[in-house]
């Protein structure tokens, strides 16, 4: 078995840069990089505020992320962990997204679906890198080199806020789609489902089932 590949990225990619990227390759970041969540997407596309940054020249890369960080009283910013967030949560917005703001990466929890990928990534050249694992927050956070900017933080708060992140070197994110709409996590899940029923071969079939996982109600029922 090799080890995945180690690549640095900038988060204004070359089209060679990213037609480069494997599934499973692991991707450290450097450049700018600025978190967009509900918030943004709802006052950037439906109240069609204008987005306080020059995009993609400055940032091509979105960061599904609610930072553990705060506003000082001098107006410095103290930033500590930098927590991702599931990214399924945003797909409805993220069409537009790329088509208003260049966007060539997303980076977030979880990936997104093959058909996400295929509608939107694909025809706008974009990627998608998750972050491995959960607890990994202060690790990343080691790789932010200074709080940039913070936007829209008095209309949308600090969790929802834009913020502006220079990145050295971080990371470790993992490439979980690629240019041709690939999804890294449905390939997986689909080799350990092979292997799922070999597990269980000789036990004896559960007593009682979680609701939805039958269509029989009386299964459903304890009495």
């Amino acid at each position: 078995m090799t080890s995945p590949r180690k690549i640095r990225l900038s988060t204004t990619p070359t089209p060679e840069a990213l037609a480069e990227l494997q599934l499973g390759d692991i991707v450290y970041l450097d450049g700018l990089m600025y978190t967009a969540r509900e918030g943004v997407y709802m006052r950037a596309l439906e109240e069609k505020a204008n987005i306080p940054m020059e995009l993609p020249k400055e940032s091509a890369a979105n960061f599904h992320c609610s930072p553990a960080a705060s506003i000082n009283k001098d107006g410095s910013y103290a930033m500590g962990a930098v927590t991702a967030t599931a990214s399924f949560r945003f797909a409805k917005w993220i069409g537009e997204w790329f088509e208003k703001s260049g966007a060539k990466l997303i980076v977030g929890k979880g990936g997104m679906s093959h058909q996400t990928y295929a509608e939107h990534f694909v025809p706008n050249g974009a990627i998608y890198l998750s972050t491995v694992g959960y607890g990994t927050g202060a690790l990343l956070g080691r790789g932010v080199e200074n709080v940039e900017a913070v936007h829209w933080h008095e209309e949308l708060g600090l969790a929802q806020a834009m913020w502006v992140l220079k990145c050295d070197n971080m990371g470790p994110f993992i490439v979980a789609s690629d240019l041709q709409g690939n999804c890294l996590f449905e390939r997986e899940n689909a080799k350990i489902a092979k292997g799922l029923e070999k597990v269980y071969e000789g036990t004896r079939p559960a007593v009682l089932k979680r609701f939805g996982e039958t269509d029989d109600r009386s299964d459903e029922l304890i009495g």
